[in-house]
């Protein structure tokens, strides 16, 4: 910085105190002074630099709530397309890209890890899979045993010390008996998040995250490979969890998922706004969205089913997960489910038995002939299936189209499980603050009101969350509108943009 340089600031600076004071009827006795985080003689690489200001922007971030942060969404439920639904995030600086599935199941963000000896190196889901480096972030921090962080995640079973290398670490095995093993580590996810009506700030926040080292079971596989998992359950170390716990976003996040064509959706950090969203309270104290389902109805009739099959206790209970492509549906109530439906549709349709499942094959729409299902919740909330979100077309047969019950049965006393099957075309709210969830019927190919404000008198239409802008400006704009001292920080603004010049 010239010589200039330094007179112009002090000058400025000296105008901010002489405004404070006359602000203040002279009633300040304090004189503030700035002082450059770096000498004038020091040379400071570019990168460190980027890393300081990210590292501020974070903190700036965490004094807002409401927040909202947009995901993309791609994938679909058709389990002979894809069978999932998958999200692009950035990870580390500089930023590396990956895609990782969308699970609300699960509760820990991992992607593969560079030094990863099993996994996919490609994708027949014709996306490219990408590896994280460690060594190739200037803001990575691994967690070291002795980590505070290690230590409460240890407690959960999510995570174990690998003492020889000093490394928190974890193993754990999904439903499908497929699993993941690595360890713990602290780096930036950069995302853009909307703090006002209109505006979005590109910015970042430091989050902990599962670097796998090995895969094992179906995530081996390369037919449905992506670079990871994103979990979105409700315990401490998932991303929804540590952003909302330091405000930078509101306790809640939605998605909408796309069922036809080529899938898609919205997911967003924040709460969907419709008029039609019906609520129905969560299962406390639970490891996963357990709903308290009540029964089912087949074309407006109740079935006649025990209402103790869906009592939540140990692996009993109704969840819902966006990890699994299909549904399950426990023995007690999959039979009175499967008789109800084959006996409205029977003179209608041929029935068949394919590879173990029961199918129908139909010369018309299935719109026309199957009954509406409902399955109630507490609270008087019903979700109201459609044809399609309980079957899956498989083909033709003699020009006839096959379709097959998407319900899978659950043996004995299991865990009835809504999954992409039954979640498709619907808004869903997950509103952890209140806990509750919530749904509406919709097109998922439109856009979307989403909630800025808790007291949800302002909206902006999720079509505008593509649009980029400045970020740091728009940021102290509104630490500006939330501070005292209004004129001062305008005029350190100025100070700092000559100061950087």
């Amino acid at each position: 910085m010239t010589g200039r340089g330094l007179t112009v600031i002090a000058a400025v600076f000296a105008v901010a105190s002489a405004a404070l004071m006359s602000a203040a009827g002279g009633g300040i006795q304090k004189v503030l002074t700035l002082e450059r985080a770096f000498p004038v003689e020091q040379r400071v690489e570019l990168e460190v630099l980027k890393a300081r200001d990210r590292a501020r922007h974070a903190r700036l971030l965490q004094s807002f709530s409401g927040g909202i942060v947009d995901f993309p969404v791609a994938g679909t439920s058709d389990p002979f397309v894809v069978g999932l639904y998958f999200t692009k995030i950035r990870l580390g600086s500089p930023p590396r890209e990956f895609n990782v599935q969308i699970d609300t199941g699960s509760d820990i963000l991992w992607v593969a890890c560079s030094s990863c000896n099993n996994c996919p190196h490609n994708s027949g889901l014709g996306i490219p899979l990408n590896s994280f480096d460690t060594s190739a972030s200037s803001t990575v921090s691994p967690i070291s045993c002795s980590d505070n962080i290690c230590a409460s995640i240890v407690q959960t079973s999510s995570a174990q010390c690998y003492a020889e290398s000093n490394q928190c670490g974890y193993s754990f095995q999904y439903g499908d008996l497929s699993g993941t093993s690595g360890f713990y580590v602290s780096d930036l996810l950069h995302f853009d998040a909307i703090l006002g009506t209109s505006s979005i700030a590109n910015s970042s926040a430091p989050i902990v995250f599962g670097c796998s080292t090995s895969l094992f079971g179906d995530l081996t596989k390369s037919d449905r490979a992506v670079d990871g998992i994103f979990g979105f359950g409700q315990q401490d170390l998932s991303v929804i969890s540590q952003l909302s716990s330091r405000r930078i976003t509101p306790k809640v996040f939605s998605h909408c998922l796309k069922g036809e064509g080529n899938g898609g959706g919205t997911l967003v950090l924040g709460e969907i706004l419709d008029p039609r969203i019906v609520y129905t309270p969560l299962v406390r104290s639970q490891p996963h969205y357990n709903l308290y389902l009540q029964s089912i109805a087949v074309n407006g009739k109740l079935l006649p089913i025990d209402g103790a099959v869906f009592k939540t206790s140990g692996n009993q209970g109704t969840i819902v997960d966006s990890g699994t492509t299909l549904a399950y549906l426990v023995e007690g109530a999959y039979d009175p489910f499967l008789s109800a439906i084959t006996a409205a549709v029977s003179p209608s349709v041929k029935q068949i038995i394919s590879k173990g499942n029961q199918c129908y094959l139909v010369s018309t729409s299935v719109a026309e002939i199957f009954p509406p299902v409902a399955f109630n919740f507490a609270g008087g909330a019903s979700m109201i299936l459609r044809p399609i979100d309980y079957l899956v077309h498989t083909g033709f047969v003699d020009g006839a189209a096959t379709w097959c019950m998407g319900f899978i049965k659950v043996q004995s006393r299991g865990t009835t499980i809504l999954g992409d099957l039954v979640l498709k075309d619907k808004i869903f709210v997950y509103d952890l603050a209140h806990q509750r969830i919530g749904w509406a019927d919709y097109d998922c190919s439109l856009s979307v009101n989403v909630s800025v404000t808790s007291s949800k008198d302002k909206f902006v239409n999720a079509g505008e969350l593509s649009v980029t802008s400045s970020s740091s400006s728009y940021l102290l704009f509104k630490i500006m509108h939330k501070s005292d001292n209004a004129l001062l920080l305008h005029i350190l603004i100025l100070v700092w943009c000559l100061f950087l010049d």
